[in-house]
């Protein structure tokens, strides 16, 4: 029998996760109920004093308490290449060493927190709360991630010396960061030796550390844990002040130019787990199916109207991949290599269509603007679509596919029966065109597909919604984690002026732009195969956009290129996201699901180069509009 002790902390721990899952969900909902109100506010000729700062602070706490519960899910951004190999030991050691590995960066992150908050901020209040109490969020949230990988290394024995080793390893190495909290620039001798010792002991292993920092990088360490790693040690090994990384995660954190991510991500997954699927699939059947390939154009229509909300092509193949394979191989007659082709190759072709994730954090990453992205990314989606359409039409023809009778008034039941599906995208567009700001329609449409699926439909009950909230903390934990930390990374950058030298060093030995884009689109797909789109952008797009500058490449552009790339990329073997997805999803080989996906990527591969070399694609609608 366990002992009192362990049965207690078993019956605390639920009710702990519980109280820390709601108050998160508490918090995105007000994310998405302010602006809202402010919107209303508005319109009456009124204003919500200091409203927008405290949504903005709520973005903090609530990026926060998602990174904590994605932590405690172990489902952080990674790429775990060498998760893949067989052997479940080098798998469980590889597992523990990257949590011990996190413990130790976190830990340090944590100790940056107290001397920017008695520093740096001021006590300034916010909608009557002192922006300190809000700053107390960086130390207390990171240091429980600390200990959760530190938990989550699963180590037995004797052996749990070493997680409480980790995040006291932490702690000394983060002396620098705890002597300025409390004598902040008047350091006693002792101090200053101590952090002089750290300093030259930082400098003997800074290549191996890096070296460490790649090679964990690859076993799974979580990619914020390696960003804040490498920020840390290039921060120590230049005498910066350790806690301006702190300084960064909240600059980041309280940016509401980042808002309309976690509610967009919201939007989709309410989408994703109502029957809205079921639904839009009777509806676009009905009014396609009487056309050669109609069952093909419904089905790349749905994919993109879904992976544009949730912005994770994953979703899309699992919520949607069933069904959508049963209509195509049963009641289409599609053979199974096709429809298996297609539907993996279609998961993330919404990537480039309003309100799209992606294409809104390019905006925030490269400082352009918001909705010139979305409208660069509107044809070049619109071929990509196209194109697979025909080529799903052309087979249909070859194949012999047969068409059903048009029945309109079936087709207009099922329309009533999406009314309100159909028309979000719309509804959307009027509000990016009148010029209302990103986070009120991020936060709009939350309340629009509440009220649609949970009050008015009742397809999803209200003791549900944690669990749909619970699906959707992986990318907004992970997601914002990354943020939070790539703009650390991403300063120290600016500040050595190396993405210009950078530029200057590629532009000397490639003075051909046509090669420089082919290069970029080789570069790309590689690393569309290897990391999640959100992650990328955040790593590699700050290291293009200069490039994109040096060769006079307008942003919009790059942009769009970087993200078509990378929607390939998901279909690239050895390790493309949407191939391993699929052999989940179907239960085929990956070798056979590659197979199958080969001729659509070759479609994918021609649209990307038409984009790459005609940038009029991409910036004639931003000129025609003016945004």
């Amino acid at each position: 029998m366990p002992s009192p002790r362990g049965g207690g902390g078993a019956r605390w721990k639920p009710l702990l996760h519980s109280l820390e899952n709601g108050v998160c969900v508490t918090v995105f909902a007000l994310l998405a109920l302010f602006p809202v109100s402010s919107g209303i506010a508005r319109i009456f000729g009124t204003g919500i004093p200091g409203l927008p700062a405290l949504t903005a602070h709520l973005l903090l706490l609530g990026g926060l308490l998602a990174g904590m519960i994605t932590t405690r899910k172990e489902e952080h951004l990674s790429i775990a290449i060498l998760g893949y190999f067989p052997a479940e030991r080098v798998k469980r050691r590889l597992h523990q060493g990257v949590n011990l590995l996190a413990a130790f960066i976190v830990t340090i992150i944590a100790w940056c927190g107290p001397a920017f908050v008695k520093i740096a901020l001021t006590g300034d209040r916010i909608a009557g709360i002192p922006d300190r109490v809000f700053g107390l969020c960086i130390p207390i949230g990171y240091l429980v991630i600390a200990c959760r990988f530190a938990r989550n290394a699963k180590l037995q024995g004797w052996k749990r010396i070493f997680p409480v080793l980790a995040v006291v390893l932490g702690t000394l190495c983060s002396a620098p960061a705890i002597t300025k909290f409390f004598w902040e620039y008047d350091l006693p001798v002792w101090a200053q030796v101590f952090s002089d010792k750290l300093y030259a002991l930082s400098l003997a292993v800074k290549i191996p550390a890096l070296i460490l920092l790649l090679a964990a990088a690859l076993a799974g360490l979580p990619l914020f844990a390696v960003m804040g790693g490498v920020t840390l040690l290039l921060l120590e090994t230049n005498s910066i002040p350790l806690d301006v990384v702190a300084t960064d995660i909240y600059s980041a954190l309280t940016n509401d130019n980042i808002i309309p991510i976690p509610l967009f991500t919201l939007a989709g997954f309410i989408l994703s787990e109502s029957r809205a699927g079921e639904r839009l699939v009777a509806t676009f059947k009905s009014l396609f199916s009487w056309l050669p390939g109609g069952m093909v154009i419904a089905t790349v229509i749905i994919c993109a109207f879904f992976t544009s909300f949730t912005g994770a092509s994953g979703v899309t193949i699992l919520a949607l991949g069933g069904i959508l394979f049963s209509i195509l191989s049963a009641h289409g007659r599609y053979p199974e290599k096709f429809s298996i082709g297609l539907l993996t190759s279609v998961g993330s072709i919404g990537l480039l269509f309003p309100p799209s994730l992606p294409i809104i954090l390019v905006g925030v990453t490269t400082n352009t603007n918001i909705f010139a992205m979305l409208l660069g990314g509107i044809i070049p989606g619109i071929i990509l679509t196209i194109s697979v359409i025909l080529f799903g039409v052309i087979t249909s023809l070859k194949i012999h596919i047969p068409v059903e009778t048009f029945n309109i008034r079936k087709a207009g039941s099922a329309l009533r029966d999406t009314v309100f599906e159909i028309c979000l995208p719309f509804f959307l567009l009027a509000g990016y065109f009148s010029g209302i700001p990103m986070v009120e329609i991020g936060a709009i449409a939350v309340v629009y597909i509440f009220i649609a699926e949970v009050v008015i439909r009742r397809e999803i009950k209200w003791k549900d919604l944690p669990k749909v909230f619970g699906k959707a903390v992986p990318i907004i934990g992970g997601v914002l984690a990354i943020l939070a930390l790539s703009q650390a990374l991403y300063n120290y950058i600016v500040d050595t002026q190396a993405p210009e030298n950078f530029a200057r060093w590629i532009y000397s030995a490639v003075q051909s732009r046509h090669l420089f884009l082919l290069l970029l689109n080789l570069s790309l797909l590689v690393v569309g195969c290897l990391m999640d789109i959100f992650s990328a952008i955040l790593i590699i797009l700050p290291l293009i956009g200069p490039l994109g500058a040096a060769y006079g490449i307008d942003p919009v552009h790059l942009g769009i290129i970087f993200i078509i790339n990378l929607e390939v990329g998901f279909l690239t073997p050895p390790v493309g996201l949407n191939l391993f997805l699929a052999t989940y999803r179907f239960k085929k080989p990956f070798v056979e699901i590659s197979r199958h996906v080969f001729p659509f990527m070759l479609i994918q591969l021609i649209v990307v180069a038409l984009v790459t070399y005609v940038p009029s694609l991409s910036t004639c609608l931003v000129h025609l509009i003016k945004p």
